[in-house]
């Protein structure tokens, strides 16, 4: 059975809302980098990017996160930007969905090996199953789900929508 959780307008409005957050967190920021996890996590951090750059002046950087989900440890993580680029920034690390909060955990780590500003982190869904000591700062909405039910989230054109499987 499929239920859809979130519709395309629920979505916009939610990315809306953590965009501002965003920005009222950075609001002394003159750059911010919205590091997106690949996969589901770079699609919803350059949705906030679209929303960043409507509502503020600083100038908003867009850092790909690169990781095996399955096996981060092994695979190591990988940026787009280098460690130069992100220096002294405010950081803001996206998925979309929070569940073990593996993918956060590593992402997190890979950017404490540099002297950062601040790091944030910003999901969609965040599903309480955490293995790890990591919260979403900005989250848009939170689901107590059983381990045997799977979200999906779809991001496309004039359609985006989460389902619980």
């Amino acid at each position: 059975m499929v239920n859809r959780i979130l519709s395309h307008d629920q979505i916009q409005h939610i990315t809306k809302r953590i965009a501002y957050q965003i920005y009222e967190t950075n609001v002394d920021e003159k750059e911010i980098v919205v590091a997106g996890i690949n996969g589901g996590g770079e699609s919803f951090a350059k949705k906030i990017i679209a929303v960043l750059n409507k509502i503020t002046d600083a100038k908003i950087v867009f850092c790909k996160v690169d990781m095996d989900k399955k096996n981060p440890l092994q695979s190591g993580v990988t940026t787009s930007l280098s460690f130069d680029d992100y220096t002294n920034k405010s950081i803001v690390l996206v998925d979309d969905v929070l569940n073990s909060g593996t993918t956060l955990i590593y992402g997190t780590h890979h950017f404490l090996k540099t002297p950062i500003k601040q790091l944030k982190t910003a999901v969609l869904v965040n599903r309480n199953h955490k293995r790890y000591p990591i919260k979403a700062d900005f989250k848009g909405i939170s689901l107590s789900t059983s381990l045997n039910e799977h979200i999906k989230v779809v991001f496309e054109t004039k359609n985006n929508a989460v389902y619980l499987e």
